[in-house]
């Protein structure tokens, strides 16, 4: 019954390994694990190393994501960070490069920093193909959502959309508010455009070197931070050529470092352990497992 808790800039994550606790994580079952009043609370649950775990990551997944709200996501740059110190904190993997296998696809982690808790993640390549994200705009099917002038709920703006493994939306022309994520964060990742949903970043370029985000999350609501927006809002300002290939991304939460090498983005920032603990007997309770003995 025993969890880990982590964070990355304060997006916290739960690590549920299943050699301490095995479950159906349900949607139920993991909205009732991260309610921040009635349950431990997270922002997600990181459910692994699943059986066929292996250094050289075979054709099983290593880990499945949970958003707060049940849901199933592909990809998590924070996520992933989490997930990585957690196997060489615990010595689940060999040295301090290995690669996992998520729904998104195959990643390289390695451990930069093992004093600072500092990890980087390969995270792959951005896909700004409508069908990839995927992304619906009539006439502009096979084709690609860049810098295209939109509005939502009134509010005109500029979106380019793209995958990092899972869907992203970055917005420019609105700032990079709380105000704004919270007020149209919610429409567009639910618009019609968006069969899949969609993570939402709303991006301001500082300087050619630095970006600043406010994110609404896929799942989640607003967020602290989150490693897979910071790549994808590098990824669309260095589209547009408002940046080059090393980008520092600010955030709520803090701020992480992108890096773009061989078309490939590569996310460095920090984890840390809150704290550990057991899922109490009520709360099992709640979660329709009964009492355990």
């Amino acid at each position: 019954m025993h969890f880990s808790k982590y964070d990355g800039l304060g997006n916290d994550y739960l690590v549920i390994d299943p050699s301490n606790f095995s479950f159906e994580p349900t949607p139920d079952v993991v909205r009732a694990i991260c309610d921040r009043h009635r349950g431990v609370g997270s922002d997600g649950i990181l459910y692994g190393p699943l059986a066929g775990f292996s250094q050289s990551a075979g054709p099983d997944p290593d880990l499945r994501i949970f958003n707060p709200d049940g849901s199933e996501a592909a990809k998590s740059g924070n996520g992933l960070r989490i997930f990585s110190w957690y196997l060489f904190e615990h010595g689940l993997r060999e040295g301090k490069d290995f690669y996992l296998l998520t729904k998104g696809g195959r990643v390289k982690a390695s451990i930069v920093d093992p004093g600072a808790g500092l990890v980087r993640i390969d995270m792959g390549d951005p896909d700004f193909h409508a069908a990839s994200v995927p992304v619906v705009v009539q006439g502009l099917e096979g084709s690609e959502v860049v810098d295209m002038a939109i509005s939502f709920e009134g509010i005109g703006c500029r979106i380019t959309c793209l995958s990092m493994g899972n869907p992203h939306c970055v917005v420019m022309g609105l700032g990079a508010s709380e105000e704004i994520a919270k007020r149209l964060g919610p429409a567009i990742e639910r618009s019609p455009l968006f069969p899949d949903r969609a993570n939402v970043q709303f991006l301001e370029v500082r300087d050619h070197s630095t970006i600043r985000i406010a994110i609404w999350e896929r799942g989640a609501g607003w967020t602290l931070a989150s490693g897979s927006s910071s790549c994808a809002a590098a990824a669309a300002a260095r589209r547009l050529g408002l940046v080059g290939d090393e980008v520092t991304v600010l955030m709520a939460g803090g701020s992480l470092d992108i890096r773009f090498s061989g078309g490939t983005v590569l996310m460095t920032g920090p984890v840390e352990k809150s704290f550990e603990g057991n899922f109490s007997d009520d709360l099992l309770a709640r979660m329709g497992m009964g009492r355990q003995a």
